[in-house]
């Protein structure tokens, strides 16, 4: 595996690395970008989905819930399962899983068949997601491992800018069900684009469970994966009900949400390569700053987040924050773990999901149960764990 060392400091060895590497990088952006719009559609759909099948806003965040738990499980195991196997075929067969999970999506006729479309994603994001990070790692050389990664998980964030916010204006401008039904074309142009750009990919050294239990001797993948947890969790417990929090709460016209869920995307993704770029200096400072902001940002959207102009000023700086976690976590425990990182990977990813699902679990029960601001309160509590946690953890590397 590619080593991974901190950022470059000559644009002389990007002239080296081939075009044709940063386009394969580049593919599996738009590959995360396709899965992770898969993933959360059904947060800007919520309410659509919920009145259109006659259930409850919080049985209706299952839609996020079910596909997180099965990624969870999905993504330590397939990296196992596949053994040597290019994994540029196994990324186009995980991408066409969930362009058929998609068309079932739209042509559900009952909320639980629906679930089982969803139950399908959750197999091609946990899979995608465990080895797309690895890969990227693959295309460039050490020094360019960290750009690599933020493009890579460039693509994530991009979904919530232009997927998901479009996603959810297709949904409110016509039906929640051409929303799916266009994301499954939107699979397809992503099979044909690492068919073109994204070279054969064979293992270098397969996955075996030993080797993902030994990832838990590294103190910095241990506490990166429990970091991974309590910020995503955090987060979705809040966010998966951003929409009714944003009508209800702050007063936002329902027309706007779309627009204000791009502007949160568009913050995520400068949040996103800005953390890219300190990771050439402490990632692990830039991690504790990136938990205290969220927490503050969702404690602030509880207490004064009650008006319009508030409302979307703090959702832009909630994506601001958020935007910089994945490729932040991610970058802390490759360098933690250069020769694992399929494996560590693979764990991160899991975590990741387990995290979505829970999170949006967790926060269904407790609006329901107690009250929609609960879950920002939720949200901010794990936050700060997540805060206490990085600092204190170190490694000889001091990563």
């Amino acid at each position: 595996m590619t080593s991974v060392v901190g950022s470059p400091t000559s644009d002389s060895v990007a002239e080296r690395v081939p075009l044709h590497r940063w386009l394969g990088v580049g593919a599996v952006a738009l590959g995360t970008f396709a899965m992770v719009t898969s993933e959360q559609l059904p947060v800007g759909l919520l309410t659509s989905v919920s009145d259109a099948l006659g259930v409850s806003e919080g049985t209706a965040g299952l839609m996020v819930t079910v596909p997180g738990l099965v990624a969870a499980a999905t993504a330590p195991v397939l990296p196992v399962a596949i053994g040597r196997l290019d994994r540029h075929v196994v990324l186009l067969g995980l991408i066409s899983l969930m362009v058929g999970a998609n068309v079932l999506s739209a042509f559900a006729p009952s909320f639980g068949l629906l679930l089982a479309s969803r139950f399908v994603i959750g197999i091609a994001i946990g899979g995608f997601w465990a080895l797309a990070a690895g890969i990227a790692v693959r295309m460039v050389p050490g020094e360019y491992v960290p750009r690599a990664t933020a493009i890579a998980f460039g693509g994530a964030t991009a979904a919530n800018v232009l997927g998901v916010p479009a996603g959810t204006l297709l949904g409110e401008l016509t039906d929640w069900r051409i929303a799916f039904g266009v994301l499954g074309g939107l699979g397809l142009l992503v099979v044909v684009a690492l068919l073109a750009l994204l070279p054969p990919l064979p293992a270098t050294e397969p996955v075996r469970l030993r080797t993902l239990a030994e990832q838990f001797r590294n103190p910095v993948v241990r506490a990166g994966v429990l970091v991974t947890f309590l910020l995503v969790s955090g987060h979705f417990a809040a966010f998966t009900f951003v929409s009714p929090i944003l009508r209800d709460v702050a007063g936002v016209d329902p027309a706007v949400v779309g627009p204000a869920l791009l502007g949160f995307g568009i913050a995520g993704i400068v949040g996103n390569f800005v953390t890219g770029a300190a990771a050439g200096r402490s990632i692990r400072v830039a991690l504790i700053i990136i938990s205290v902001a969220l927490a503050s940002v969702l404690v602030l959207v509880a207490l004064v987040g009650h008006s319009t102009v508030t409302g979307l000023g703090l959702l832009l700086v909630w994506g601001l924050t958020f935007g910089g976690i994945p490729v932040g976590v991610q970058t802390w425990i490759l360098r933690a773990a250069p020769d694992s990182t399929e494996a560590a990977s693979a764990l991160n990813t899991a975590m990741f999901n387990l995290a979505i699902a829970l999170g949006a679990l967790f926060g269904g029960l407790i609006a329901d149960s107690l009250a929609l601001t609960a879950v920002l309160w939720f949200g901010a509590v794990l936050s700060g764990l997540a805060a206490l946690t990085v600092s204190l953890t170190r490694s000889p590397r001091d990563v």
